[in-house]
């Protein structure tokens, strides 16, 4: 079976910082991955059905043990994914929060000024 083994983890702690079409990438491959040893699978349980004969116990261990490899991988993957929106946003208040308490009235609207032009695109 040449779906037993999984990537290196090395190669899966770069993809945590890889962008995101290299994790869509990778995601789909996990997955592709995953269906093909669960296909494998139903196709030995067919035969076995058909044939009367008993699935190889070495092979269907080593089947599953890859596909929770696999399964555990993915897992990872979708829980270092890039920052969300609502991260970002909680982060964006908390440095608000953070800067605010440095600033006087005066100095706080100067800092707004400066960052209201920045989206502007004029500083």
């Amino acid at each position: 079976m040449d779906t037993l083994h999984s990537a290196d983890s090395a190669a899966a702690g770069a993809l945590s910082d890889a962008g995101p079409d290299v994790r869509r990438l990778r995601l789909a491959a996990l997955d592709d991955a995953i269906a093909r040893i669960r296909t494998q699978i139903a196709a030995a349980d067919l035969e076995r059905q058909a044939r009367g004969k008993k699935i190889d116990p070495s092979w269907f261990h080593r089947a599953k043990t890859a596909m929770r490899h696999l399964q555990r991988e993915r897992v990872e993957l979708l829980a270092t994914g890039p920052v969300t929106a609502r991260r970002k946003a909680r982060l964006k208040d908390a440095i608000i929060e953070v800067v605010r308490r440095d600033h006087d009235e005066a100095s706080w609207a100067t800092v707004l000024n400066e960052a209201r032009c920045l989206v502007a695109g004029e500083g």
